[in-house]
């Protein structure tokens, strides 16, 4: 049996112009400038600079009912996928907009290097091979990562070098070609893990009493060594504390990432672009919003006057249709952008003077122990706005303080009670707990118990669990793993 029913339903759908403003508040100031470079390229009624647009809207509008008389409507939605498009970033010349038109863009020249692979091929012209030898040597440096290990193993190798390269070699011979590529610097590289990239660079070293011991502690005390089993190592060993303390110490020196610390591999070096600025001045807070975060824009005045010719004109065909359609778009579209960058810098400052006087006492004086514990909430029922819009603010921005420049979202904490039922925030117990870490006797290193006996002395009662979570949220190893002979 058929029935007919009605049903409401609510829903939400985001115009292109939140998504747009979204999209462009969570842009750190360098991303910001690159999508406004794409931008003025890819809308070319969006012009730099300042200008006079009164007559735009009259004639627009003028305009576009003109277009409506004719029963032809001008859609005038942004394209979506323009704005949700994750295409790489077109290499624009970054534009200075604080800077004259005559002034001079000075930029800082990066020298020129050699990629780390190709280093290595370049120091394989100092060995002695054959054409057959040179070909799987490349082919095994082509295989190292970026860290300068090779993870495959031999026997895949073999394989794909008769599959795809035409080499038709063995495992003994790639096994002896091998040695040759773990000759070349940095010392370790090629090695297939931890153990034989350590074991390489101590090969490297010249031997005495120290590196003989360390040599025979990886080769046969590998895991024991790892999870710093000293009992066993000095029972093993027959030697003395002083002896392994200095074997340990030589095994400490040795890199075990070769790879990434050639100096050579072209790496861009990534500058933090400070999106606001706190200065103190006469004992008063005072905040600024990075300059290129509000670039002044546009809408082309070509543009408008070819809108207002299709106007005057008393008869219109369908290629004069089309191309006011397309005119109307884009101006829209420019009006659109402008409105959003405005908004963006409104929306950045608020949220960021809302941060500046909630942490006031912080900021003063830069006292970590000040830090007032701080949650999105807080800081969008202040500015009354969406946590989400706050979140994207804190989550990519940089303020530059009298105390360094540091990203926003560090300042953000949740809160816990001490001794006394006063709020502290959780950035001033990870400190609090990292200094107790440091001071402790690394022969005899706290365990996660011990940690929440000791911050209990000092007024913070926090369970061994929340302690674990705070360690491994500061990158701290195990009590075992900390242990020093």
């Amino acid at each position: 049996m058929l029935k007919h029913s009605l049903q409401f339903k609510l829903s939400q759908k985001l115009s292109p112009q939140q998504i747009q403003l979204m999209k462009l508040i969570q842009l750190p100031t360098q991303a910001f400038e690159q999508r406004l470079e794409e931008e003025l390229v890819e809308n070319p009624a969006l012009e730099n600079g300042k200008e006079e647009t009164d007559d735009y809207d009259d004639d627009f509008n003028d305009a576009a009912d003109d277009y409506d008389d004719d029963n032809e409507r001008i859609e005038t939605e942004i394209n979506i996928d323009e704005y949700l498009s994750n295409d790489e970033t077109p290499d624009y010349k970054y534009q200075a907009n604080n800077y004259s038109d005559d002034d001079e863009d000075k930029s800082t020249p990066i020298a020129a290097g050699i990629s780390f692979h190709q280093d290595l091929i370049n120091q394989l012209n100092t060995f002695i091979l054959n054409d057959d030898e040179r070909s799987i040597a490349e082919f095994l440096v082509g295989s190292i990562d970026d860290m300068g290990y090779i993870r495959r193993s031999v026997q895949d190798m073999v394989d794909d070098m008769a599959f795809t390269q035409g080499i038709y070699t063995d495992e003994k011979t790639v096994e002896r070609i091998l040695q040759v590529v773990q000759e070349l610097e940095p010392s370790g590289v090629g090695a297939r893990d931890l153990q034989e990239c350590l074991l390489l660079q101590l090969k490297h070293k010249t031997p005495n009493e120290s590196i003989d011991l360390a040599t025979k502690i990886i080769e046969d005390q590998f895991d024991a060594f790892s999870k710093k089993h000293y009992d066993k190592l000095l029972q093993k060993f027959d030697v003395s504390k002083d002896q392994l303390r200095k074997a340990i110490d030589e095994i400490e020196k040795l890199n075990p990432k070769p790879g990434g610390s050639y100096d050579g591999n072209l790496k861009m070096t990534e500058h933090v672009v400070p999106d606001f600025t706190i200065k103190i001045i006469d004992g008063e807070l005072d905040l600024t919003l990075n300059g290129r975060n509000a670039p002044e824009l546009h809408v082309s005045k070509d543009y408008q006057d070819m809108l207002k010719t299709y106007k005057d004109t008393s008869e219109k065909s369908n290629s004069q249709k089309d191309a006011v359609q397309f005119i109307k778009q884009k101006l829209d579209s420019a009006k659109w952008f402008i409105d959003a960058i405005k908004q963006r810098s409104e929306t950045l400052y608020v949220t960021m003077n809302a941060i500046m006087h909630y942490q006031q006492e912080f900021f003063l004086d830069g006292d970590e122990t000040k830090l007032r514990p701080m949650i999105l909430k807080d800081i969008a029922d202040m500015v009354g706005l969406d946590i989400s819009t706050v979140s994207r603010v804190a989550n990519s921005k940089y303020v530059d303080t009298p105390y360094g420049t540091k990203l926003i979202k560090d300042y953000f904490s949740e809160s816990m009670t001490n001794d006394q039922g006063e709020e502290v925030s959780t950035i001033e117990i990870k400190n609090i707990l990292q200094q107790v870490i440091e001071n402790e006797d690394k022969k005899k290193p706290y365990p996660d118990d011990k940690l929440a006996e000791l911050l209990l002395e000092k007024g913070y009662p926090i369970a061994r669990r929340t302690i674990a979570k705070y360690r491994e949220l500061l990158d701290i190893p195990v009590a075992r793993l900390r242990k020093k002979i």
